[in-house]
């Protein structure tokens, strides 16, 4: 039988999750609507007459950037090019453009095989919430929800730490149910912004930026408030920068390291993307996130005993040093990135 590759419905994104989900990804309850905001034709399924047998998301962000995820087969369908098909749908649909995914580490010569380079990797720590309220910093600074702050202001900020804008997304995922998104200011000032929302399991906090330190720990705190103590509380960090906030904020709060994984790009501008990257110039974390929408199994032929096997997910957060700021996944010298 041969198959049928088209768009998922909305009624299909459902069955995503679930998938992933099963595959230990832990997605976020309602991460598909800012996805389906920012590019409503950006997941495709594969289907043997009415049976979805493959899917896989390849999210346009602007016009310049793409990024792969979702990408997983039937485990009873593995092994007969299914994976293999609707990957190169994939990479069709983002061809011209600069695109990330994020998979396991042994699967690296696999990616290398698509044309993808190593971009960085990432370590997930795992916390538990805190049944108390966060106490307000004592240095003039307060939290607030991030609505009662301009969005144009918002968006202007988030550019700093993405290859291109995305007003949409940015809209719909500090709004998604179940989830706090906080700023910190000082005066007219915005110091840091961060986001929890809730998943299948616990809470995953991303993004989380910061000009400062003490700015990042008070989000973090905020952010893991309000919580009861048995909930956990997943963030990422960038084991490329190990000294950047995120990393310290998980140490320091008595998180340890739980998954490893890589994130990967390709595609023009790929090389400006990583020294960006490395530079702390930009964020790509935000798909799961990171985004559980952002985890890609392994592009790998029939021939080659093909199987999509699932990654962690990644979920947006870290923290890095650009400058005098401190500074933990992609994103620029203004704040620092959790």
């Amino acid at each position: 039988m041969s198959l049928t590759i088209r768009t998922m419905t909305p009624d299909e994104i459902g069955l995503a999750l679930d998938w992933a989900a099963a595959e230990g990804w832990n997605p976020g309850l309602y991460d598909a609507a800012p996805f389906l905001a920012a590019d409503p034709e950006g997941f495709l399924i594969g289907l043997l007459e009415d049976e979805p047998v493959a899917m896989i998301s390849a999210v346009r962000d602007g016009t310049t950037f793409g990024f792969l995820g979702f990408y997983l087969v039937r485990p009873e369908r593995r092994g007969q090019g299914y994976g293999w098909a609707i990957w190169q749908a994939a990479m069709a649909r983002l061809a011209g453009r600069t695109i990330g995914l994020d998979g396991v580490l042994a699967q690296q010569d696999n990616y290398r095989r698509s044309g993808f380079q190593l971009a960085d990797r990432h370590v997930r720590y795992q916390g538990q919430g805190q049944p108390a309220p966060a106490p307000e910093p004592a240095d003039g600074t307060r939290t607030i929800p991030l609505t009662a702050w301009s969005f144009a202001s918002l968006a202007a900020d988030d550019r700093a730490f993405f290859p291109t804008e995305r007003y949409a997304f940015l809209q719909r995922w500090i709004a998604q149910p179940q989830t706090l998104a906080l700023g910190l200011r000082h005066g007219d000032h915005l110091l840091g912004y961060g986001v929890r929302r809730a998943c299948r399991e616990g809470y995953k906090i991303g993004p989380l930026f910061a000009d400062t330190p003490d700015a990042a720990e008070a989000l973090f705190g905020a952010l893991c408030a309000r919580l009861p103590a048995s909930a956990p509380v997943f963030l990422d960090t960038p084991a490329s920068n190990p000294a950047a906030l995120a990393l310290a904020l998980a140490e320091r709060h008595g998180d340890g390291p739980h998954v490893r994984r890589s994130r990967s790009c390709v595609g023009i501008g790929a090389d400006l993307w990583h020294q960006q990257l490395r530079a702390g110039l930009i964020r790509i974390g935000f798909r799961p996130g990171s985004v559980a929408m952002s985890s890609c199994a392994p592009p790998r032929r029939p021939k080659r005993h093909a199987r999509a096997d699932a990654s962690a997910p990644a979920t947006p957060s870290r923290s890095r040093r650009s400058g005098s700021r401190t500074a933990n996944n992609p994103s620029n010298g203004r704040k620092a990135q959790t």
